[in-house]
């Protein structure tokens, strides 16, 4: 990284600890600012790349508002858009806007709202977000404030893509709210806007109403230290890697809460190296871990553990596809594991599937051995030979994940496979590495989108890929969930991600904050905390 950019991003880091200092103490009683901190970089309410960490996701939607948004619960309510209707077919959505202005001044208007639709989904363009807005076919300016948008095929989902924050419109490099950004070092201020300033109904007390929120992100520990001093009233964005750190919350300072999320969180394998290149010899790790011991240290209550690439029970689930190995027991399962450990390591002539021995200079080298040659340290248990296969794995730092990667460790052990931990942030030197992503709609086809190879992630299923492109073109919902259990049962056999459970989502809340609700999006917009509490 260039000198002038780690210069600033202490700057940056510098500004927000001196922030957050300064507030230590100040509590959210009347109509002073609420503090909230996102778990993340200090840059990222700032960000303007396409990553979308929580901190800029947040700034985005409180600044920019969609055709809807989201409220505190997780349900789509009405935005730049005040009422709508589906057509029978589910083919079109027809959207009236309110009255009123943009921020600039401008009505808006269909014309002006079909732009930043426009704009907003060219933004999208080849990140993951674009996948799951395929079957959106044309944008319609109708009479006036109406505005149409045809699919291509029914999104049943449309609502709940529409409300995201990249899909907030923008008018003249400006959103219409409903807050207003000033940016204070590292700390994002973002201030409600008077519905008056927007030619809409005034709100009488307005200013006395609602409170401006302080928004930062800082590191895990640094937020739960925060928290704890008084410094911000709601920690979000909270991570497993990070979970541990909660045991020090008192019952005094306020609750720890938990989304009921669902979506991918597991292992996916990045290559077909070695030990790797066989999709049963994939299988034999999947089969190897214990789901409810790997969490079980958390004690984190109502975690759900599948074995499924797909989150039971969606919307559109047949049901043909249950749980993998239910006629084995833990022990059954590492048996069958373990052999065909040992006969993949018969066929290699005994030898490791990364040996430490220093490879030719012009050879590449395999992820296990790129770690090795940097001094990396493989855990050996005392069952473990010197030649046992061994895999370089990524998490994130953090003690949650030290817990994680404790628990695989012993798990991989059981059927002869050592695990190596990468120290690489970007993971590019690792055989398996953590996703852990909150579905933004509950459909099978977000899972599949996620791990397609469009996502180009790791190894993936071409097959399966094939089966959900032809359940998007699907003429009934009938024929289209068939499809899509078929691309599931695809990608189970390619066995290129190994599912742990659902993930997990947990913020830190003060008892006398108003507008937080746990959802099943993990989502918590920051327009509901400005509101003083009566």
């Amino acid at each position: 990284m260039p000198a002038d950019n780690i210069s600033s991003r202490r700057g940056i880091q510098a500004g927000v600890l001196a922030a957050v200092l300064a507030l230590a103490g100040c509590g959210s009683a009347s109509n002073s600012a609420l503090g909230v901190a996102a778990i993340g970089d200090p840059a990222d309410p700032f960000s303007t790349g396409r990553s979308a960490p929580l901190a800029e996701q947040l700034v985005r939607a409180s600044t920019s508002e969609g055709l809807v948004s989201f409220d505190e619960k997780g349900r789509v309510i009405p935005a730049l858009a005040d009422r709508w209707i589906v057509t029978d077919d589910g083919l079109s959505y027809i959207f009236r806007l309110r009255d009123g202005n943009w921020l600039s001044g401008d009505p808006l208007t269909a014309a002006s709202a079909k732009q930043a639709i426009e704009k907003a989904l060219d933004d999208t363009r080849d990140t993951p977000f674009a996948l799951d807005l395929g079957g959106i076919d044309e944008v319609r300016a109708m009479a006036g404030r109406v505005i149409e948008i045809r699919l291509a095929r029914p999104m049943p989902y449309l609502l709940q893509l529409l409300a995201q924050p990249e899909l907030g419109l923008v008018h003249k490099q400006r959103g219409a709210g409903p807050m207003k950004l000033e940016r204070d070092r590292g700390v994002a201020r973002l201030t409600p806007i008077d519905p008056a300033h927007l030619g809409l109904p005034a709100i009488e007390n307005w200013a006395q109403r609602t409170r401006r929120v302080d928004l930062r992100a800082v590191s895990g520990p640094e937020a739960v230290a925060a928290f704890n001093d008084g410094a911000v009233d709601i920690v979000m964005g909270g991570e497993i890697q990070d979970f541990p750190l909660t045991r020090s919350v008192g019952i005094l300072r306020g609750t720890i809460q938990v989304d009921p999320v669902v979506g991918l969180f597991g292992l996916q394998v990045m290559n077909n190296h070695g030990f790797l290149a066989d999709p049963a010899n994939r299988e034999a790790i999947a089969m190897a871990i214990d789901r409810e011991a790997l969490i079980a240290p958390f004690s984190l209550g109502g975690w759900s553990p599948t074995t499924r690439v797909v989150s039971p029970s969606l919307d559109g689930d047949l049901g043909t596809i249950g749980e993998r190995w239910g006629n084995q027991s833990l022990d059954e399962r590492r048996a069958v594991a373990a052999a065909r450990v040992r006969r993949w390591q018969a066929q290699q002539g005994g030898q490791s599937a990364a040996p430490v021995s220093s490879p030719k200079a012009d050879a590449p080298k395999r992820p296990l051995q790129r770690l090795l040659s940097r001094g990396g340290n493989a855990p050996q248990p005392a069952a473990l030979s010197e030649h046992a296969p061994g895999l370089v794995i990524w998490l994130p730092q953090g003690e949650g994940s030290d817990t994680v990667f404790e628990r695989l460790t012993a798990d991989l052990s059981a059927i002869g496979l050592r695990l190596v931990r990468s120290g690489d942030r970007d993971a590019r030197d690792a055989d398996l590495v953590l996703i852990d992503d909150v579905a933004r709609y509950p459909r099978a086809a977000w899972f599949l989108n996620r791990l397609s190879c469009a996502e180009r992630r790791g190894l993936c299923s071409a097959e399966a890929d094939a089966r959900a492109v032809e359940a998007a073109r699907a003429a009934t919902p009938q024929d289209r969930a068939a499809l899509l259990t078929e691309a599931e049962a695809e990608l189970t056999a390619a066995n290129v991600f190994i599912p742990f459970g659902t993930p997990i989502r947990w913020s830190l809340v003060r008892g006398s904050v108003d507008g937080f609700a746990p959802n099943t999006w993990g989502w918590h917009p920051l327009m509901p905390l400005a509101w003083v509490p009566k």
